[in-house]
């Protein structure tokens, strides 16, 4: 399993993490980043740290 953060003083709110998230589980709040979906949909390809201009998202395995 794996689990997506997001640091919210990272974040910009560019949007970029979240268009290329295949599982779809991330979403706006209040014009940052966020985990919206369920945590245990997360595939761990790590798109989104890649695709992240400010290194606000961070992959973890349990």
């Amino acid at each position: 399993m794996y689990v997506v953060s997001i640091d919210a003083d990272k974040c910009e709110g560019c949007g970029e993490c979240i268009d290329a998230c295949p599982a779809g589980i991330l979403g706006m709040v209040d014009g940052k980043a966020e985990v919206t979906g369920a945590e245990t949909d997360c595939m761990g390809c790590e798109t989104c740290v890649v695709t992240c201009p400010n290194e606000a998202c961070t992959l973890q395995e349990l």
